[in-house]
């Protein structure tokens, strides 16, 4: 079964549904259920994107990118010395 790769928008989504549902007295297991995804990965997304809002999510995204970049930079400078 092929996977689907969630945007980071559609993950903080996912976990305010999933908070909406738990606050309404649904377990989380059938919360987590209801959006389509494990409870590995809930949790997995809720360590991650916890207590963020999308647009901080997308700066977050943005900035590891900016941050590998400039690693790999890095190396090959050091490497081609």
């Amino acid at each position: 079964m092929p996977q689907k790769k969630h945007k980071p928008e559609e993950i903080v989504a996912k976990l305010r549904q999933v908070d909406v549902l738990v606050s309404q007295g649904q377990p989380v297991a059938e919360a987590v259920r209801s959006i389509g995804v494990t409870q590995f990965t809930y949790y997995r997304w809720r360590k991650e994107f916890g207590g963020l809002k999308s647009d901080q999510v997308k700066r977050l995204k943005d900035l590891e990118k900016e941050n590998a970049r400039l690693r790999k930079a890095a190396s090959d400078l050091t490497l081609g010395s």
